[in-house]
């Protein structure tokens, strides 16, 4: 019997399609498209990515070097500049009809939120938002209440549209892959919305939620942004942008932190140490459960408060009791001497 199950369960999943639909500036893959077809791949059976733009074809060609793609499907036309969902979406749905896929998923960012509720409209089904782990082709789990409860959902809609939290799923490798690439007739436009302009914030950092290493504080609390210290596009937490930096880099420098499981969990006596993993350094953040739902995932938590009793300390994997105006221009000092 349990032999049955299993083969019926690698059946159902050979059986499987899904469809990614790619994120992208026409010039270069988002990242949290990876994530999406990591997700993809747990799925079993073959991965499709959907590249429409105004002109994308590097971005199609970038994406069919990402392993566990099988075929990439490219769309181009004037009105997808912008990528505005009203027009993206007949598109989705006239590629599912030709190719009957099984999933239909895209990355939980703005992009992703704003496009899959209207498909899974159009297609007459209820989407799953923001899953974080994939327990079968049905069965998904998501948080809810500010990530305080895991839930998990089984969805018996014939096609299964999602989304999918970047900082939940390791990057499918950007090379290695050779997917064949198939160009698409676009549907007539819809006309429903135009695309007038996009005003971005020129940065040289790197955008929130891929960022390696995450220094959040005045720059990134709920009550920074409110107050006018910085723009929203720099929050982190419930209302803000989710981030976990997470993969391996050369090496991260912490100073004067001491790991939390030791003794009362706050350093005393400062040491100097490298830690080879990804870092959130929470300075002056008290802990609240808002921020934690954007930050809590991070592979490596280091806290700076002078609150001991803060509740930051209890996620955190480093932390220093110390006044934040002093302790941080100290370890700005010890930064630049490396």
């Amino acid at each position: 019997m349990v032999l049955l199950w299993r083969k019926q369960a690698w059946v159902l999943r050979r059986l499987q399609s899904t469809l990614v639909v790619a994120e992208h500036d026409n010039e270069a893959l988002t990242p949290i498209t990876l994530s999406a077809i990591a997700a993809a791949k747990q799925l079993g059976g073959q991965v499709s990515c959907l590249v429409a733009g105004t002109s994308c074809d590097k971005v199609a060609q970038e994406v069919s070097k990402v392993q566990g793609v099988a075929k990439v499907l490219v769309a181009q036309h004037d009105v997808y500049k912008g990528f505005l969902a009203e027009e993206l979406t007949p598109l989705i749905v006239e590629t599912h009809k030709k190719f009957n896929y099984t999933h239909i998923c895209a990355g939980a960012s703005a992009f992703g939120k704003n496009l899959l509720p209207r498909v899974a409209g159009k297609l007459g089904v209820a989407p799953v938002s923001d899953i974080i782990e994939i327990q079968s082709p049905d069965t998904f789990v998501r948080t809810i209440y500010a990530g305080n409860i895991l839930c998990t959902v089984q969805c018996d809609e014939a096609i299964k549209v999602f989304t999918v939290r970047g900082t939940s799923f390791e990057a499918a490798p950007a090379s290695g892959g050779s997917a064949s690439v198939e160009k698409l007739t676009p549907p007539p436009p819809v006309g429903l919305s135009e695309w007038i302009e996009q005003k971005v914030t020129k940065s040289d950092r790197p955008e929130l939620t891929s960022a390696k290493v995450v220094v959040s504080g005045v720059g990134a609390s709920r009550a920074a942004v409110d107050a006018g210290f910085v723009p929203n596009d720099l929050q982190v937490g419930q209302t803000g942008k989710i981030v976990a930096p997470r993969s391996e880099t050369p090496f991260t420098v912490v100073y004067g932190l001491r790991r939390c499981e030791e003794s009362s969990g706050q350093i005393k006596h400062p040491q100097v140490f490298v830690d080879k993993k990804e870092l959130y350094i929470a300075v002056g953040i008290s802990g609240a459960i808002q921020h934690l739902a954007g930050m809590k995932d991070s592979k490596t938590i280091v806290a700076i408060n002078k609150d001991p009793e803060a509740p930051i300390f209890q996620v955190a994997d480093y932390g220093l009791v110390a006044d934040l105006f002093q302790a941080v221009p100290e370890m700005t000092e010890l930064l630049k001497k490396k």
